[in-house]
Formats: structure tokens, sequence, C-alpha cells
């Protein structure tokens, strides 16, 4: 069987579509190979002295492995020269990362996450890139890209994926026109579409959520979590799974693949009131992704790509996947309103 490469599809929808600029399709090249820089670096593990902790802290107040140093210089590099950017923002810096003046600029702004799920690395469980893609409005032309240039609500990502390193890497991404997943043929060096046009079942009989925080949980999140383990004779009327990876893109890959629920919710603690993973590098671009492929994402109540950032680093609950799944837990949200 042929398959498509990565390369191939998106001159398709420059093309055909006209669901992505040539600069976007640049860029996504661009990350594309980069993740493929960084699959190689995880898959040689302590082969490459790759494994364990650096002495230092990320933006978030989290210890840094060696990889999530690396991966980050990875895309860094990758992204700065090529002309289809402002500047990036990246879960490991503090702030923006604007476009060196030697090299020439776009209108695009790139935020990632270079390494999601690192607490992972060192025992082998699949972990991931995630990006996000936005475009600086026509006021920033002739100045200084700011922070506030990329405090977008996710509604407006003109792209998003994210690269999953297990065993098979693979590259999942949307332009807006559905969701599509390419493998890594690693003698060849390409993506190749394998899963196109992913999508969701509504229904689905496993949840993702790390258990061991449910004494702080919300009403509305206990209550359904609750009905779960009551199986087939609870409310729900069905048995279901459990299944947690600690690894946003592996728990998430999962649901696209198969369907589920994912929950990271707010809680009671100190760390926990505003929620865990962050708007704009984690919970936007997987919403993003999730809608295209016919889920559902909230953050209790709200619909997550509707959130307005008020800062780079900011974080929010998430539950995702299957839609009548998570509307069933808004509901719940709604009614305690």
């Amino acid at each position: 069987m042929k398959y498509k490469t990565l390369t191939q599809y998106l001159v398709e929808q420059q093309r055909l579509h006209q669901a992505v600029s040539a600069e976007v399709r640049l860029l996504i090249e661009t990350v594309s190979r980069a993740c493929k820089a960084i699959s190689h670096a995880v898959s040689k593990g302590a082969l490459g002295g790759v494994l364990g902790s650096l002495d230092s802290e990320n933006v978030q107040g989290e210890i840094q492995k060696k990889l999530d140093v690396l991966s980050n210089e990875i895309l860094l590099e990758a992204n700065e020269w090529g002309g289809n950017l402002a500047a990036m923002a990246s879960e490991e810096m503090q702030s923006i990362h604007r476009i060196p003046h030697h090299y020439p600029k776009g209108q695009n702004l790139l935020l990632f996450d270079p390494l999601d799920g690192s607490s992972n690395i060192d025992v082998n469980v699949s972990i991931g890139t995630i990006f996000s893609v936005l475009q600086a409005s026509s006021e920033a032309t002739g100045r200084e890209i700011e922070e506030s240039d990329f405090l977008q609500p996710g509604l407006r990502q003109v792209a998003a994926g994210y690269a999953v390193y297990g065993p098979q890497s693979m590259l999942v991404l949307t332009v807006g026109n559905g969701v599509m997943g390419f493998t890594l043929d690693r003698e060849m060096g390409s993506w190749l579409l394998t899963h196109e046009h992913m999508r969701i079942p509504e229904d689905t009989s496993e949840f993702a959520i790390n258990m061991s925080n449910m004494r702080h949980w919300d009403p509305p999140v206990r209550r359904y979590i609750d009905e779960c383990l009551q199986g087939e004779t609870g409310p729900l009327g069905k048995n279901y799974n459990m299944r947690w990876v600690a690894s946003m893109v592996a728990d998430v890959h999962r649901i696209l693949t198969r369907g589920g629920i994912f929950m990271y919710p707010r809680d009671a603690r100190a760390s926990g009131r505003k929620g865990k993973l962050r708007l704009m590098y984690e919970a936007n671009p997987m919403s993003y992704l999730i809608e295209q492929a016919g889920g559902r994402a909230i953050d209790g109540a709200h619909r997550i790509l509707e959130i307005q950032p008020d800062s780079l680093h900011q974080r929010v609950g998430v539950i995702l996947g299957s839609r009548n799944e998570v509307e069933r837990v808004q509901a719940y949200h709604l009614s305690q309103a």
C-alpha cells in the first residue's frame, strides 16, 4: 500500500482546500522534522546519555529532565531561521522567544510543550511533543511581538498537533479539516499518513484520571467517577475500565484511537484550584484536536477553546474525550452552579 507523505497531505490542503497557507505548511514541516530529531534522541535512551534530571527547574517549578532541555533546544533551533515565525513560546521558558533580527520573520506564533509526560522518560513509557500555531494580529505588524500577542483563545488556532514517541512514533495533526495521523517510517525518514480522519466514538466505557486525588475533587467530578465505579448496576448502566498513563499525549492518543474520557480537573488544593495543565501549550491544542475528531473539551462548565487567556503559563482544568461522557460531566457542573 502506498501511503501519502506529510508534505503531500499539506500541499493538498493548501492547493485544494485552502485549509493551510504556504507559510503554515512550511512551519508544520519544520516542526515535524524537529519531532523526528526528538524521537531519535528519545529512542537512544541511556545509550545517548539523555536520561536523568538536571539541577534546574523550569518556569513551572518542575525539575527539568535532560530530554526536556534538549527537546526545547531542538524546537527553537529548527524554527528560528525559516522565516515563518514572529516568535515562539515554550512551557520550559519564562517568557517568549522572539526571532533574532538577522533572520526573516513571518506572522505566525508557535507554542509548544517540548516533552510532555517527562516523568515517564526514565521508565520507558510513551511521551510526546505538543504544539499549537496562532497568527499574530495585523496590529503587531512593524513592531516587536509581545507576550500579549499570544493571548488568543483556542478557537483562533490555525493548526495544532502532537508527536507521540511510543512503540511507533506518530504525528497527529489538524489544520481545521479533521484529524490525521502520520507514522514515522524510520528507514525512509518520512511521516506517512496511516490514520485518516480520526474520529472519537460518542460513548465510552473507559476513563483516565489520577484516582489518588479523589479526596480533593469537586463534587461534580466525584459524582461522575462514583457512577462509573458502580458499573452496570449504577445509573450509567455499564462497566467502566480505568486507564492512566500520566502522560497527556499518551492518554489523549488512546482516546483519539478508541474513545474514552480524560480528566485532569481542578481540585481543592492550593496547587490545583486553577487546574494543573497549561492552557496555551496543552489544553488548547489537545482540545482543538479532540473537537476536530468529534469529541468535546471543557474546563468543567465551559468550552476550553472559548477561554480568553490572561497569561502565557495559565493553568486550567481539563476534561475531554467522547462527546456524551464529557457533556454528562458538564451537566453535573452546570447543575451545581
